[in-house]
């Protein structure tokens, strides 16, 4: 199984969004993941057994683990975009 987590500013509201949008994405893609939410203060604790981090606030660091931006789960900009990126990752 997968694990993908999606980190915002505060863990509640944008990460929310972005979370169920991808696991419907996975859902339909057959890809078995544990999509898990957090702050973006506490990736560096989280990261390391990750797959995939999807953020919707800048992240700089670099977790040794594919990072990718989600604002498009909010703006709708680039989406098409990000599901692509999304599911290379994974598959």
């Amino acid at each position: 199984m997968k694990k993908v987590i999606v980190a915002c500013g505060g863990a509640v509201a944008t990460s929310t969004v972005a979370a169920n949008k991808i696991r419907a994405i996975l859902k339909e893609n057959n890809i078995n993941a544990d999509v898990q939410q957090c702050r973006v203060s506490e990736l560096s604790t989280k990261a390391s057994d990750a797959d995939l981090i999807v953020t919707t606030a800048k992240v700089d660091r670099d977790y040794g683990v594919p990072v990718i931006h989600g604002i498009a789960f909010i703006s709708g900009v680039g989406l098409e975009k990000t599901k692509a990126q999304i599911l290379e990752t994974l598959q």
